[in-house]
């Protein structure tokens, strides 16, 4: 294109070659060579947003390493003697010389690094630990991570916090692979207490997101949110982390029957996830539904209908369907239908709760019809199988009343439930309330969009030249081109 032809007009500018002659692309040992590069700048600088790029760009070359490509790489970035060096080669694996990829974009310039690097180091090791889980060499990956976790209990660098949180999720994630979450609880715990000594906060969020998981794994939500409740809390300093954490405490609070608190935390993970993080935003959908129907709320068909997500949300749409007509016989024929998907989504627990939603649901929707009605045509409507629906339909209908769910008297002298007039909801401060809370939420997002803002700094004081404009535009595009990449590696 021709702008991009005018960019650097101090130096001549050859004639453009043929397509058939364009440039190869650059190796991935070249590109991991790259990413040291900028690890070192960050190190040496104290600049932790390069450290943060770095992480990115592995994100991207995630899918084209091979076993090669990191040992050519160690060789580069590890010193031959080292310890780290020895013990991360021993666990790639041997490859065929046959597969050998020719490396024909011998880069022009030479790039060399400095030695001794905590951070190369530990970059090395989350290097290996990734490649290790992609090839499903889980024994070997937990060496790698029990390894990589020994080495960062003797360092206390800021520069490293960004890997650290990394390591921290591989390490928890391998053996959660494996089904053995229980064997490093203990171990999280003290690498938590650890990050909070020293002021790790990012780590801290990693961390205690890993407990979480880890409690929650085993259904010990008692313990989850002792913990969530006696952690520093700080401001979020990662989105992803951030949505993590609501959406495990949408759940501790869904067991606990707060379905109110429960649904605004899963509902604002859904919204805050990023759209490649498809299969997290499918988890919040479903346990919000599930909230949302045991609050007595109907969510909206829209929500069903979301791109991605139509056929794994099929079971919960029909659960929804059997909620809103009210009929007992076709819940159960839906929890019936689907309880292999509600059991691996933990959400059979709840759904047996709704029954008594369902039941309510017939029960309001029979009241609003019938301004009378004898309680045997309500045990029969209600689909009721006990051995005696009458008294069973009669408590019901007490305890609805009781509770405000339908406006009604219960004649007990002809078995009857007589419903009254329905009001004017505009007479009431319903719709006050109604407004309040969405005006609340705007504020609110509108607050957060503001503390979200980043601006470069002493942009007041000073004004940047065309080569620093230049490399500010060039790494705000490499950020935006990375930023899905890395979400949806993180979730």
């Amino acid at each position: 294109m021709p702008e991009d032809v005018k960019m650097n007009d101090s130096e001549p500018q050859p004639a453009a070659p043929a397509p058939a002659a364009a440039a190869p692309a650059l190796s991935t040992v070249h590109h991991l060579k790259e990413i040291a590069s900028v690890i070192e700048a960050g190190s040496l600088s104290k600049e932790v947003r390069r450290i943060s790029r770095a992480v990115r760009l592995t994100v991207a070359l995630r899918r084209r390493l091979a076993a090669r490509d990191v040992s050519a790489f160690l060789d580069f970035a590890l010193p031959a003697s080292s310890e780290a060096y020895a013990r991360l080669s021993a666990l790639l694996p041997k490859e065929d010389d046959t597969e050998m990829e020719v490396d024909a974009a011998a880069p022009a310039t030479q790039i060399s690094i400095k030695h001794g690097l905590p951070e190369i180091e530990i970059y090395c090791y989350l290097l290996v630990l990734i490649f290790l889980i992609d090839q499903k060499k889980y024994d070997e990956a937990k060496a790698c991570a029990a390894a990589s976790i020994a080495r960062l209990r003797s360092l206390n660098r800021r520069t490293v916090d960004v890997l650290a949180s990394r390591l921290y999720f591989y390490y928890s994630y391998v053996y959660e692979l494996t089904n053995s979450l229980a064997e490093i609880r203990g171990n999280l715990l003290a690498l938590h207490r650890m990050a909070t000594l020293h002021r790790d906060e990012l780590g801290q969020e990693t961390l205690l997101n890993l407990l979480l998981r880890n409690y929650l794994h085993y259904n010990l939500y008692d313990q989850a949110e002792k913990l969530r409740s006696k952690a520093p809390r700080f401001e979020a300093h990662s989105n992803q982390q951030f949505c993590r954490y609501l959406f495990y405490l949408g759940k501790i609070r869904t067991i606990q029957l707060e379905y109110t608190d429960a649904k605004e935390s899963l509902l604002q993970a859904a919204r805050k996830a990023p759209t490649t993080a498809r299969g997290f935003r499918i988890q919040c959908n479903k346990w919000a539904i599930i909230v949302r129907l045991l609050l007595g709320e109907i969510p909206e068909r829209t929500v069903f209908m979301q791109k991605g997500m139509k056929k794994a949300l099929t079971p919960y749409f029909e659960l929804t369907n059997a909620v809103r007509v009210g009929d007992l016989e076709l819940f159960r024929a839906v929890a019936d239908k689907f309880a292999s998907t509600f059991s691996a989504d933990r959400t059979r627990n709840l759904i047996v709760r709704l029954r008594h939603n369902v039941i309510r649901t017939g029960l309001r929707n029979i009241s609003i019809s019938y301004s009378r009605i004898s309680l045997a045509d309500i045990a029969k409507k209600l689909r009721l199988d006990s051995e005696d629906p009458v008294a069973d339909a009669e408590s019901i209908v007490a305890k609805a009343i009781r509770d405000g769910a339908i406006d009604a008297t219960i004649d007990h002298a002809n078995g009857w439930m007589v419903s009254k007039e329905t009001g004017d909801v505009y007479s009431t401060n319903e719709p006050q309330i109604a407004f309040n809370s969405r005006i609340a939420f705007c504020l609110n997002m509108h607050n957060e969009a503001v503390k979200a803002m980043r601006f470069p700094p002493n942009s007041h004081k000073e004004k940047e030249s065309a080569e620093k404009r230049r490399e500010r535009l060039q790494q705000e595009e490499e950020l935006a081109k990375h930023m899905a990449e890395e979400d949806d590696d993180d979730f």
